[in-house]
């Protein structure tokens, strides 16, 4: 039986007919049960966030059979998440397999997200099938867009395979494809063992799961394996394929890949990109994967301070599952204990939240994002990605020679009766290097154009995707990489309650938004602050500098409602004395936000 490894790299945003493709190949091989066939199981998206909001956030494994001019050929197909915040996995997934399928939709044409994951496959070496979905739809243009995957990509139109993942149309021929065109693995079952550990899950009855890849040898129940990074041994209690569900199987051979249960209990054992091989017979270990770079930073509190080890211990068994995301413990005088954690985007950012909540029954509030700096002192540099460490505007020119903030290249793809319009959104949030090329030339409104600018990452974890899916009636496709630090004006904003700064409030804003910044902040912190029985200002300051101010009014009671008659000095005397105990009240009084404050505060990314 001939083995196959093959990834689904579809374009983010297309959920539904994109779950088609990699079911549809299930039905075909008799994987999963056609009785229900049009019904949207979901058998690949096993977590609730994917079934609520329609998209794959994490990478699944399913193994078929396909019987192909008389032999049988075992086919291991790892389905991807299409977002950019996503693209970790993606990295990850490549890793373990021979070829891909580059998913294109036939309707909307190439997504900004499918040119970087081309570039990473082909980098990889990797065998690429360009398959065009959505044929069956009356928009599909597939001439037109088989054109852009010629000229985008260099692929000769005769290798495009068209199909109709929600017909079955063309999916008999994508499985003859990975057949005909990706090579079988190479690997040699005499040769001492040797495992690709990709990723990794948890059970509470059996601990730490491990999927691998098999690149050489044979692995069997009870064989004893050593991890070339931590130098552990373990014993193999349970192994077997995921068809889509796990189904154990005496070994595994080389080019499949499956799942080991071997008594591992802490998540940090579990080391992605890590090497396995058998007690006694040592290997070279393999490159393993580039760390993830994490581009967004929240701090994360429980809503009951006294739940903070139980959100912590919650927070480690989901980064197992979630391995590009970045942990260290903070504590606010506001919120109390929590943690700091590093984010790919503001989607997985939102994704993680929903996950706690879902899996681990957590309550929790989330700080508004932010991005690591980098501050340049006279003799050492540092990177900051929590505002309250950022330094104040006095320490400028003494201590601190300048900031830097992170830089990305943007790709937006969009059609062209929209350039315009974007173009401008990407002036007003601070892009730079603008430039554009049309990726089809029929010349009308319909043609598509690439836009590829560089931005600040801060200018990007705002409002920023909102306002572009808006602005492009949902067309626009965004991605974006990673291009190093460059100086910027950078300033620490702080937010004062009765002149007392609260420190969980601070933000790092640009000069040139600064007092816009500071008026929204103020007016959202009036709605949401409870009224006093003395008066309370609310500050903006930079520096020294007072950018915006809104007063909460003082709670009353109606001093003179006893006095019946009598001279008018006798209501000023306790109108005087009431504005006495007032002033009394300010000079000492304190304002705490309550955690329900911050948290309808912080609930929602846009500042209104």
């Amino acid at each position: 039986m001939e083995c196959r490894c093959a990834e689904v790299c579809a374009d983010g945003g297309l959920p539904v007919r994109s779950y088609q493709i990699t079911v549809n190949p299930l039905w075909q091989t008799g994987t999963i049960n056609k009785k229900n066939k049009g019904a949207n199981q979901q058998v690949l998206d096993k977590l609730k966030v994917e079934r609520e909001r329609g998209i794959t956030v994490k990478a699944q494994t399913a193994s078929m059979i396909h019987q192909f001019e008389g032999k049988q050929h075992l086919l291991n197909l790892i389905d991807t998440p299409g977002h950019v915040d996503f693209a970790w996995e993606v990295s990850r997934s490549l890793a373990a397999c021979e070829g891909a399928l580059l998913l294109v939709d036939a309707t909307q044409g190439i997504q900004a997200q499918s040119i970087s994951v081309f570039h990473v496959a082909r980098e990889r070496g990797l065998k690429i099938i360009p398959v065009l979905n959505k044929i069956d739809l009356p928009a599909a243009q597939p001439e037109i867009i088989a054109a852009q995957m010629e000229s985008t990509f260099g692929l000769d139109p005769a290798d495009i395979i068209q199909i109709s993942a929600k017909t079955g149309q063309g999916v008999e021929t994508v499985l003859k494809a990975i057949v005909d065109r990706i090579p079988p693995p190479v690997g040699d079952t005499s040769s001492p063992l040797k495992a690709l550990l990709f990723d990794s899950l948890y059970d509470r009855y059996r601990g730490v799961i491990s999927l691998v890849n098999i690149k050489d040898g044979v692995l069997r129940k009870g064989d004893k394996i050593v991890s070339c990074h931590t130098g552990k041994k373990y014993e193999v209690t349970d192994l077997g394929i995921m068809h889509p569900e796990e189904e154990p199987t005496a070994s595994l051979r080389p080019g499949q890949v499956g799942y080991i249960a071997c008594n591992m209990k802490e998540s940090s054992e579990a080391h992605i990109g890590d090497t396995l091989h058998r007690v006694g017979q040592p290997v070279k270990p393999m490159p393993g994967f580039k760390p993830a770079k994490a581009m967004v930073y929240a701090g994360i509190y429980p809503m009951d301070s006294n739940d903070f080890h139980k959100l912590e211990e919650s927070i480690k068994r989901l980064t197992l599952t979630d391995r590009s995301v970045e942990v260290t413990r903070e504590s606010s005088t506001a919120l109390g204990q929590g943690c700091r954690l590093g984010f790919l985007g503001t989607l997985h950012m939102d994704v993680f939240r929903q996950r706690l909540e879902d899996e681990y029954d957590a309550n929790v509030i989330i700080t508004a994002p932010t991005v690591p700096y980098k501050v340049v002192y006279k003799h050492k540099t540092v990177i900051v990605s929590n505002p309250t460490d950022f330094p104040d505007v006095s320490d400028f020119g003494d201590k601190v020679k300048e900031v830097q903030e992170p830089i990305v290249k943007a790709s937006i793809i969009v059609p062209q009766k929209y350039l315009g319009e974007i173009m401008d959104l990407c002036f007003a949030y601070r892009g730079t290097a603008l430039a554009h090329r049309y990726l089809d030339t029929t010349g009308d409104t319909s043609s598509r154009a690439i836009i590829t600018c560089q931005m600040p990452l801060a200018e990007i974890v705002t409002e920023f995707f909102d306002l572009l899916k808006s602005r492009s009636s949902g067309f626009a496709s965004f991605d974006y990489e990673d291009a190093g630090y460059e100086r910027s004006d950078m300033q620490k904003m702080v937010f004062l309650l009765n002149g007392k700064p609260v420190d969980a409030l601070a933000l790092v804003v640009h000069r040139s938004n600064d007092t816009t910044v500071a008026r929204q902040w103020v007016q959202k912190l009036h709605k949401v602050i409870p009224r006093q029985l003395f008066e309370v200002p609310i500050q903006a300051v930079i520096g020294h500098r007072v950018l915006a101010r809104k007063t909460l009014s003082a709670l009353r009671a109606d001093v003179t409602a006893g006095l019946y008659g009598g001279h008018y000095e006798r209501k000023l005397k306790h109108l005087e004395n009431q504005k006495e105990g007032k002033r009394q009240m300010k000079r000492i009084g304190s304002v705490e936000l309550s955690q329900e404050a911050f948290f309808d505060l912080l609930r929602t990314k846009k500042v209104e």
